[in-house]
């Protein structure tokens, strides 16, 4: 492991207030100490690396210029946020990011006063900020709300709706865009900085004021005109007429990585009696750091590395990964079929559709940050007769559910989900774990759920996907690699609602739904070392149940178990429903669901998260013990066995 770097003047920084003492003159050696002890902790933790490289100077200077924590910083994503951190109170603990028991991430509410709101999600800065503000000024208090975002997030429509409202929040809010792929901005520079600081000082700010006075006594047409002539002369000059138009006081581009032009701009903004106020400042992500700045994606998200060469951590060998099996079964599937066409929110490379892309570019759309377009635009292409695959993760597509209600379900339109990052997916916490699309979907008619048990049952799901046009239908699958077992050459057509028996025993069934099929053969093979035989099924279809499968377990056994890799109101609920409406229960027989506890667990390795949920072959064997009044000793009833 690489030596700490050596930080001086970071050393006496411990928050904001203390960075607050230093002289402008000091804030570039800062910046570079901050830079240098952010690579040395992600070198340590992994995590994302290259968006809060891109971020350390305009870190600096907003904490530097604005008086967090009472001025509230809100951080798009948050995964931005690792140089916040370490300025602001938790650098002791910086090198426990993503670790079971150790800082988030995120930005999270619990875990410090400096982060007022918790994000995980893209796109919702603006519209936290603006409550922020607006309570505020409600309650006559001073402080500002700044929202930083990202340039990919301004590809939601969510930002749109929030400026489009910001206006009554005046100068309390503070919008800062950074863009960080150039996608929007003009070229920067010293002029364009100029122009920045003379448009967001206070003589000229006052100058337009009494221009605007003067406008006010002109008939209506002429004012009208005069007011279009000023945001026109800004706009031919700066761009950002669209913000204006949003009710914006628009400032930049401006480089985010030269600190003599941030500080006197964000203080021109700071004082400002005038707003909202957005500024737009350029970034790269990964700067500072070669590995990163070479690199295609910039590392934006990293295994632990190398601090000096930037070499990553090799994960072992092993077997492929859930997400690409899809897309090499997808692919194969569109070779077959030209009607198939794949949709992804943001995530090409995250949901294996770049393969995808590779071989059918024409095939695959990307819509940014926009999973309610992404469904509505998959329900208007199978509208038209194409058999869209909408690639998304789980606790993205969350985003969409009313597109998946409306303009998918009722319609009764044959949208294809593959559901990527489904269950719960360790480092990244409860933001983005798949914990409820068995829930949300299953209680949907007309639609159909499944859940891979391993890499093989996900190449048949995908086939049975492409060729099933009766409706909507979606299949689940998690993050990580399979377990090893054989593809099929040739997919299978599985027959809708139908689940399979792996082993044959007469006292205990175990239906399982998803992955948790290999924990339940091991629980299986406990169970019948105790003397318990047991039967597991792999149900595959959350919905529709397999119905006679089921009835036939629950006549044929003592105690049935259902596990599922989910919250409360999934596979088991619909088991007990199908239960209780048929009278199973009615005989005696034992019925106990397995599923997520009704928390938000935290961040840890997906193993210690699923087994402090109960949900491997230890909760199975105690739940089935239980149920039968045996304790681990054999004693039943109080009397032994």
């Amino acid at each position: 492991m690489s030596e700490r770097p050596v930080t001086p003047l970071l050393d006496t920084v411990s928050i904001p207030a203390d960075l607050r003492k230093l002289k402008p003159e000091q804030l570039r050696q800062l910046a570079d100490e901050l830079r240098a002890e952010m690579i040395s902790a992600v070198g340590v933790t992994g995590g994302h690396l290259g968006s809060g490289l891109g971020v350390v100077e305009l870190t600096t200077a907003i904490h530097y210029v604005f008086n967090t924590p009472d001025d509230k910083l809100i951080w798009d994503v948050g995964h931005q946020c690792y140089p916040h951190k370490i300025i602001t109170g938790r650098r002791d603990r910086i090198r426990t990011l993503r670790q079971g028991g150790g800082l988030s991430g995120f930005t999270q509410r619990a875990e410090s006063e400096y982060d007022p709101f918790g994000a995980a999600h893209s796109s919702t800065s603006i519209s936290a900020a603006l409550g922020f503000a607006v309570a505020n000024k409600l309650a006559n208090k001073p402080g500002k709300a700044i929202a930083v975002i990202g340039d990919g997030s301004m590809s939601a429509g969510m930002a749109y709706e929030a400026m489009n409202n910001a206006e009554q929040a005046g100068n309390r809010l503070v919008v800062i865009l950074n863009d960080n792929d150039m996608s929007i901005a003009p070229p920067v520079g010293g002029l364009s900085a100029y122009l920045a600081r003379i448009v967001s000082s206070a003589p000229f700010l006052n100058l337009r004021d009494l221009a605007k006075k003067f406008a006010n006594k002109l008939p209506r047409p002429l004012a009208e005109a005069a007011r279009k002539t000023d945001e026109f002369a800004r706009g031919m000059t700066m761009g950002g007429t669209l913000f204006e138009e949003l009710g914006f006081y628009y400032v930049g581009p401006i480089d985010g990585h030269n600190l003599d032009h941030l500080i006197p701009v964000l203080e021109n903004v700071r004082d400002a009696k005038d707003g909202p106020v957005l500024i737009h400042v350029v970034t790269k992500k990964g700067h500072g750091y070669a590995p990163a700045e070479q690199a295609a994606d910039k590392y934006h998200g990293v295994q632990k590395f190398d601090v000096v060469t930037g070499e990553q951590a090799k994960a072992p060998a092993g077997p492929p990964s859930y997400t690409g099996v899809f897309a090499k079964a997808l692919t194969a599937e569109a070779e077959r079929d030209p009607t198939i066409v794949a949709i992804t929110a943001a995530m090409p490379g995250g949901t294996g559709l770049d393969k995808f892309q590779q071989k059918f570019p024409h095939r695959t759309f990307d819509v940014g940050i926009a999973e309610q377009h992404a469904v509505t635009f998959a329900a208007g292409l199978a509208a038209q007769g194409m058999r869209p695959f909408c690639a998304i993760y789980s606790t993205f597509l969350q985003r969409a559910y009313d597109q998946v209600v409306h303009d998918v379900a009722i319609q009764n339109l044959p949208v294809r989900f593959a559901i990527d990052r489904a269950g719960l997916v360790g480092a990244d916490g409860s933001t983005h774990a798949g914990s409820f699309d068995v829930t949300y979907l299953a209680t949907l008619p007309n639609m159909v759920v499944m859940a891979a048990a391993d890499e093989a049952e996900l190449v048949h799901m995908v086939h049975t996907a492409a060729t099933y046009d009766d409706g909507p239908i979606a299949l689940r699958y998690p993050r990580g690699n399979g377990t090893g077992v054989a593809l099929p050459e040739t997919p299978q057509k599985l027959e809708i609602g139908k689940g399979r028996i792996v082993r044959e025993g007469k006292k205990v069934a175990i239906l399982s739904l998803g992955t948790r099929l290999e924990e339940a053969l091991k629980a299986a093979d406990r169970l019948d070392a105790q003397g318990l035989s047991a039967t597991v099924a792999d149900l595959r279809f959350a919905k529709p149940l397999d119905q006679a499968l089921i009835r036939k377990l629950c006549a044929t056994h003592e105690v049935v178990v259902t596990i599922e890799e989910g919250a409360v109101g999934g596979l088991g609920a619909h088991v007990l429903t199908l239960a209780s409406d048929e009278g199973l229960t009615d005989a005696g027989l034992k019925i106990r669901t397995l599923r997520l506890p009704d928390v938000f667990q935290a961040q840890d390795k997906p193993e210690k998260q699923y087994a402090e949920a109960g949900l491997d072959a230890d909760g199975i064997v105690d739940t089935v013990l239980k149920a039968l009044r045996h304790n681990s000793v054999g004693v039943v009833g109080g009397a032994r066995a």
